[in-house]
């Protein structure tokens, strides 16, 4: 019953982002949840009382989903140099760059900005690519690297948008964007 109750959690949440992905926050209403997850509007609202909950989840499985990923990524560059590690970075945002999901994150964390039960998920989320920006320039031995973190990612964003607003699913240039980033902050 309890890995059931799991399964049907998990379908429900990513519906749920797949949704946002592909129509926006407004798509998300019970009915279109329930439909695209194969579930009953009773079990539906059973898991998640109110749109603020079922958003709040569909972020915070986000975030630790892609904190999996950007960490099994980070792994392999330690010991790297900085040339490597711009290219790698480049290379785990062009195979995120293919489906809705970054387009379901970067929803939500607008969303956030109005509802705050969302918010603490978004913080979380910012939070954490920060920690991991920050591993990634000390294993790089850049110096003062917790500081220089939020810059890394706020440039990601803004790059991820970009190619959003543009369509570019390439993720051409953020290499070399990081690289000069990271040039940057080197005396």
């Amino acid at each position: 019953m309890r890995k059931t109750v799991h399964v049907t959690r998990d379908r429900i949440l990513q519906a749920t982002l797949r949704l946002i992905g592909e129509q926006g926050v407004g798509a998300v209403t019970n009915r279109a949840v329930a439909r695209s997850a194969g579930v009953s509007l009773g079990s539906l609202t059973y898991h998640f009382p109110s749109q603020s909950d079922l958003l709040r989840e569909s972020l915070r499985t986000f975030v630790d989903n892609e904190i999996a990923r950007v960490t099994a990524r980070a792994a392999r560059l330690q010991g790297a140099d900085p040339e490597q590690a711009a290219d790698e970075v480049e290379k785990a945002i062009v195979d995120f760059a293919q489906g809705p999901e970054q387009i379901a994150s970067l929803e939500l964390h607008l969303h956030s900005a109005r509802d705050p039960a969302v918010r603490e998920a978004a913080t979380r989320c910012v939070e954490a690519y920060d920690r991991l920006a920050a591993a990634i320039l000390s294993a790089l031995g850049i110096p003062d690297p917790e500081r220089r973190a939020p810059a890394v990612v706020a440039m990601l964003y803004g790059l991820a948008v970009r190619r959003l607003a543009t369509g570019d699913t390439s993720a051409t240039g953020t290499a070399e964007a990081l690289r000069l980033l990271l040039n940057g902050t080197h005396p």
